[in-house]
């Protein structure tokens, strides 16, 4: 299944990254790095992930790699990364 990234989680990835820059470039890499790849592992096995208790809808699903919650929607032909969100922050 195809995964696609909405703008929003695109830009919570620039954000994290630009973030963790500022100390190290290398480490920043490897996280979104980890981040990217992690999501495509939800392109095999979408079911994986837990509902996401906020939402609690059986589509809208996470996986964690930590400290970020990587949060998606499975519709019918693909898989949409919403968010990214660190662990200790509650979604709205």
């Amino acid at each position: 299944m195809r995964v696609h990234w909405t703008n929003t989680a695109i830009n919570h990835l620039i954000s994290i990254y630009e973030y963790i820059s500022h100390d190290s470039s290398v480490y920043a890499q490897r996280l979104t790095e980890k981040l990217i790849n992690r999501s495509e592992q939800i392109s095999i096995f979408p079911m994986s992930g837990h509902i996401v208790i906020e939402y609690e809808s059986k589509d809208i699903r996470e996986v964690i790699e930590k400290p970020y919650r990587i949060i998606y929607r499975i519709k019918a032909d693909q898989i949409d990364i919403l968010a990214i969100a660190h662990s200790s922050q509650l979604l709205k």
